[in-house]
């Protein structure tokens, strides 16, 4: 990579600020990246190379002027083809959405408008599975997206693409979306951070078909950055009816006691979900290690289990699947042929769901949500493995071998917290023997956004997360 490439978006700001560099410099560098890792990463559907010269030159000029639009200006950005992107199409990953309307869409999505307020360079959409609806990245009309540090493995999902860029210097900052861990899932396989914020605290437009599971959140070298980004993307937008209220605090500014931010943390950590989750040792002991260090810095750490001895699959099976039938509603038989043999799967068994199922499936949500309120009572954090193992082959949606039926057998710890709507963050936080990252989990209450941000930053200040880059000429 070349050195603005391996730059954060804070590093990039303040290299403009000094005029050691311009918003041009690392719009070409990020675009040539992005052309070098091109079809073999596969971590973009569109890229925009005319469109981000030309936002990264009219940032240069405010920054000649001393006049920055805003927090991001001139910092390349991608976006999830999930989400709008004014003047380009979103496709989704499915053959059966239309590049329409013509000259893409005539709006952005709230967190992208935010972006483009504030100066942001897009420099293109990256990959998803259909309709974001898996933990790893691969389509019928995209292919499959790898993983950087082992092309043979997935980069997971559904926010892959994004993931793999960041990882590979294709740009600081991308935004995903989380519906069951599909920001931090393939944030810990691909080595990088990578955040669910509270539900609501990011707006999100067009709503999702899966309701209140979905957020919108960033994925970033590290959590400075998220900060940053969340800064930007939280602001209100009309367009979303359960959106959150205003943000009375800057999120960097929750990040201001770095590595002391964690002391005297009451936290939970729970290796396993009191034994019900099989985890590699490998993985278990890079948790253990990120634990540690938390207690070092001053947590006060309990090795205690979070109220989830049941496990609640068959609930969010029923809201994901429900949702994920309910988009696909519209599709003609024909149309209906173009999706993935195992989407038209969970579509058909989403449609065999009641009303009464779905509401069943709420009041667990509802219980669950109860409880891990009152947990949080007695602990500020939760913190869990990301994932049980690191990443596996990639073009498949469960590990050769697993007995798992669908992705949500190996992802176990994340999807709980997006039924009780709790902030998530992934840090990394060391590899496996074959080289590859592993993630450990924060967990916080409801609101406790900035608390988590600034756990992980106080990690990133110990040294916890790994150092060690993707192999490059991938």
């Amino acid at each position: 990579m070349t050195s603005l490439c391996e730059l954060t978006a804070t590093q990039l700001l303040a290299g403009y600020a000094a005029g050691d560099f311009s918003p041009v410099d690392a719009a070409r560098a990020v675009l040539d990246r992005i052309e070098e890792i091109g079809p073999a990463v596969n971590a973009f559907v569109r890229v925009d190379a005319e469109g981000a010269l030309a936002r990264a030159a009219e940032s240069e000029e405010r920054w000649r002027r001393g006049e920055p639009a805003g927090l991001v200006d001139g910092v390349p950005v991608s976006v999830k083809d999930i989400l709008l992107l004014r003047g380009a199409p979103t496709l989704k990953g499915s053959a059966t959405v239309d590049e329409h309307p013509p000259g893409g869409w005539p709006e952005d999505a709230p967190s992208v408008a935010r972006l483009r307020e504030q100066g942001a360079v897009f420099t293109g959409k990256t990959t998803t599975p259909e309709f974001g609806w898996k933990g790893v990245t691969d389509s019928p009309r995209h292919g499959v997206t790898v993983n950087p540090y082992d092309p043979r493995r997935t980069a997971g999902g559904s926010s892959g693409g994004g993931a793999a860029a960041v990882a590979l210097g294709a740009g600081p900052l991308t935004l995903g979306t989380d519906g069951g861990g599909s920001v931090r899932i393939p944030g810990s396989f691909c080595g990088i951070f990578a955040f669910k914020p509270t539900y609501g605290r990011v707006p999100l437009y067009p709503a999702s078909a899966f309701g209140t599971l979905a957020h919108v959140g960033p994925m970033t070298r590290d959590a400075r950055d998220a900060a940053l980004l969340m800064d930007v993307i939280s602001g209100p937008d009309p367009r979303d009816w359960s959106q959150l209220g205003p943000v009375t605090r800057s999120f960097r500014d929750a990040l201001a006691a770095g590595a002391e931010g964690v002391t005297g943390l009451r936290v939970a950590y729970s290796p396993s979900f009191g034994g019900r989750v099989a985890v590699q040792p490998r993985v278990a002991a890079a948790v253990r290690h990120a634990v540690d260090r938390l207690a070092e810095l001053g947590a006060r750490v309990s090795e205690v289990d979070p109220p989830l001895a049941e496990d609640p699959v068959e609930a969010f099976h029923t809201l994901w699947f429900s949702g994920v039938a309910r988009v696909v509603e519209p599709l003609d038989a024909a149309r209906r042929e173009l999706l993935e043999p195992a989407l038209r799967e969970v579509c058909a068994q989403g449609e065999g769901y009641s009303a009464l199922d779905y509401l069943a499936a709420v009041d667990v949500r509802m219980a669950l949500g109860r409880a891990m309120g009152d947990f949080h009572e007695t602990y500020d954090l939760l913190v869990t493995p990301t994932m049980p193992d690191t990443a596996f082959e990639a073009g498949v949606e469960v590990p050769k071998g697993s007995g798992h039926e669908r992705w949500t057998g190996w992802t176990p710890f994340s999807y709980p917290f997006n039924l009780t709507q709790q902030p998530a963050a992934t840090v990394p936080c060391g590899t496996d023997g074959d080289g590859l990252p592993i993630g450990v989990q924060l967990v916080g209450p409801r609101h406790a956004d900035a608390r988590v941000l600034a756990a992980a930053h106080a990690l990133y200040e110990a040294g916890v997360p790994a150092a060690v880059p993707p192999p490059t000429g991938i």
